[in-house]
């Protein structure tokens, strides 16, 4: 159940940094949601990297981290040329 709740809060992550983003990123409303839903999924690594219980899973990142993860994830894909 996680997961599906990473994966929709991944998509309107993905809108919102869109939006947010300064400048033209050059994707389109998908594939900004798709990065979106990838930078919540990693902000959900590093949470769980971070939290210092044993055994911990991953879990879902706040949504300022996961806006964070999203803005990140657009630029590396502008920096690498990926557009769709």
């Amino acid at each position: 159940m996680n997961y599906v709740i990473m994966a929709v809060m991944g998509l309107i992550v993905g809108a919102l940094a869109k939006l947010l983003y300064i400048g033209d990123n050059g994707n389109s409303w998908i594939m900004s949601m798709v990065l979106g839903i990838a930078g919540s999924f990693i902000a959900g690594l590093i949470g769980s990297m971070l939290d210092k219980q044993p055994g911990t899973q991953l879990k879902p990142a706040g949504f300022i981290f996961s806006i964070l993860g999203a803005m990140v994830l657009i630029f590396v894909a502008k920096q690498i040329g990926i557009q769709v």
